[in-house]
């Protein structure tokens, strides 16, 4: 098993920075996936209320017999519950069957709406309790932060955002690690469209990996926590292995030339969906 890297957040806690994400797994199928993965060995497994398997999360960690305290368990905040977050965030913690989560994330900003702050006033209430670690936001953008913060009394320990070679929002991650804001990325491998970069393809030959691992070693490399999905046992082995994968600088840079603009998922700008 390859040594996954444990990343620190700004309020001291530790999690594996390469995870396991659940979204678009069936709800009947994730009990079984996520038992792959954490045979695989992975220890950090990423859901959302909105994917409606956190049931099968929670009861794949129960039937996997690890310590809880082995595991670090995210979950997020439908976008149409960001006026009831605390029931919400109850509801979530359980479906997963835990006593605690580990991180909880407002899943977008949705700024018609005009609840996020008030969403993360309460997600700080909640973290005053002993039932989350640590809170966050996911797909928020640069001018979602500085409304946020304006107001906040705890900075977000995450930023979960869409993040690849292709498309790698380089302000949004700037301002979030000046701020001490850990960059947390999903569709790292663009939903597979950067997999065919000549860039990747050439560092998979030389150093006998996947184009996968080179993209996944890149994450790592920039201190990005990384949460890739598969429902292949073997492909969830190689994806874990790029733990084990270590690019010079001339490497990283032939990789973040790859820039494009090629957003994947929705714009946080505009996005609007309910999630109910």
């Amino acid at each position: 098993m390859s040594q996954v890297p444990q990343l620190t957040l700004n309020n001291g806690i530790t999690l594996p920075q390469l995870g396991f994400g659940v979204f678009q797994v069936p709800p009947e199928d994730t009990q079984r996936i996520v038992e792959e993965a954490l045979e695989a060995g992975y220890r950090h497994i990423d859901t959302a209320a909105a994917y409606r398997n956190e049931a099968g999360v929670g009861a794949a960690i129960a039937a996997s017999g690890l310590p809880r305290e082995d595991l670090f368990i995210t979950t997020k905040l439908r976008n149409g519950e960001q006026g009831n977050a605390p029931e919400a965030f109850q509801s979530s913690r359980k479906a997963l069957g835990l006593d605690y989560v580990d991180l909880y994330l407002i899943h977008w900003p949705v700024p018609s709406q005009g609840l996020y702050t008030d969403a993360w006033k309460a997600l700080e209430k909640v973290y005053g309790s002993n039932e989350v670690r640590a809170i966050g936001v996911s797909n928020f953008l640069e001018d979602h932060l500085d409304v946020l913060l304006a107001g906040a009394g705890v900075v977000p320990a995450v930023n979960q955002i869409e993040l690849h070679p292709t498309f790698q929002q380089a302000g949004v991650a700037e301002k979030c690690r000046s701020l001490g804001i850990a960059v947390e990325a999903y569709s790292p491998l663009g939903q597979g469209a950067d997999l065919n970069a000549g860039a990747v393809t050439a560092l998979a030959r030389e150093r006998d990996a996947t184009p996968a691992q080179i993209i996944l070693a890149w994450h790592l490399a920039a201190g990005t926590i990384v949460i890739p999905k598969s429902s292949s046992p073997a492909r969830m082995r190689e994806n874990l292995a790029a733990a084990s994968i270590s690019l010079g600088a001339a490497d990283v840079q032939s990789i973040d030339a790859l820039e494009s603009g090629n957003r994947v998922g929705g714009d946080p700008a505009t996005a609007e969906h309910s999630q109910l």
